[in-house]
């Protein structure tokens, strides 16, 4: 038990690290220029998605971006309208972090960490959020690297083999595993890594992995909804739309989950980067489907939870003021 637990706890914290290291140093690098970013280029649902995947593509969370989203459409300098394009975006944006990750860069995790944190030590602080960013890079990858030596004591174990045999269905199990870890750890990022680690080793077939990978884009609206409490209804109709937008894309997907497996060896002949790409078709497809209905999508969204509604208590005194007296 301990061979397969300390090691994944040890690599899931390394990697989540690296992630708030990296966001963190990128964040500092954009100081206040990404909220103008935001603000600026979200007037059309066009101008909003590419604004999506840029901002996402930069900090390497579409979580972050999400919980952007709803702090500013809480405030009110946001409409929840003018924010579905970010949805969007941020959902493309996402996958830029999986291509990267399916690349084999293990090798580069420690000279990273060492070049990071020497870049750190400077007295520049543009040069130390630099190496913030280069040794979250390390810390990812290293973290990557650990969480896969677990794929060989499972195997030994025959847990996840005992998983498949006693599902009936591998499909929904898969779906149910990617969104209840992706909710649990708070990063749809490291439940692709390790699924895509696993596949590479022969430990889950492809099915199961691209199952896992669908259910991960559920399991990550949890952020949202997490940072939607207590705000008021508009910010709720933001946590709403990305919940459905995921869920209707795993309606539409399912159908074809046989046909995936198929394609999948035709779009890279390395399984881990076969995963990558079949969760960026997935989210390239989605978005772009609902990007020219988007003002449609959002006023079903208002529909399913409408806006706030003000009611006034009607206060007899006020009858009493001189201004409501009828002249004499």
């Amino acid at each position: 038990m301990k061979e397969m637990v300390i090691p994944f706890a040890t690599g899931l914290a390394i990697f989540l690290f690296g992630m708030q290291l990296l966001r963190y140093g990128l964040e500092s690098l954009a100081a206040n220029r990404l909220q103008m970013v935001l603000l600026q280029f979200t007037r059309t649902p066009v101008r909003g998605f590419w604004t999506g995947i840029f901002t996402t593509a930069f900090l390497q969370s579409s979580s972050a971006v999400m919980v952007i989203i709803i702090g500013f459409v809480n405030s009110g300098i946001l409409s929840f309208t003018r924010s579905v394009g970010i949805i969007l975006g941020s959902n493309i944006g996402s996958t830029v972090t999986t291509e990267i990750l399916a690349l084999k860069v293990e090798d580069f995790g420690f000279p990273l960490l060492l070049a990071g944190g020497a870049l750190f030590t400077a007295p520049w602080r543009r040069l130390s959020n630099i190496g913030l960013v280069i040794g979250g890079f390390g810390c990812i990858f290293l973290g990557m690297e650990a969480m896969q030596w677990v794929a060989e004591p499972l195997k030994t174990r025959g847990w996840i083999t005992w998983l498949l045999q006693s599902s009936s269905n591998h499909v929904m199990t898969g779906l149910l595993v990617g969104t209840l870890l992706t909710a649990l750890i708070q990063s749809s990022g490291a439940v692709i890594v390790i699924t895509m680690g696993f596949f590479a080793s022969g430990l889950i077939p492809l099915a199961f992995s691209i199952a896992i990978v669908l259910g991960s884009n559920v399991g990550t609206c949890m952020t949202g909804f997490l940072a939607a409490i207590g705000s008021n209804r508009a910010a709720k109709q933001v946590a709403l739309a990305h919940l459905i937008l995921n869920l209707g894309g795993i309606f539409l997907f399912l159908p074809f989950i046989n046909h995936l497996t198929v394609l999948a060896p035709l779009l890279s002949p390395h399984p881990a980067v076969q995963i990558a790409h079949i969760q960026t078709l997935y989210n390239v497809i989605c978005s772009l489907l609902v990007l020219p209905f988007s003002r449609s999508f959002s006023n079903l969204i208002t529909r399913i939870l409408p806006d706030e509604i003000i009611t006034w208590t009607w206060n007899p005194s006020s009858l009493n003021t001189p201004r409501d007296r009828p002249p004499r």
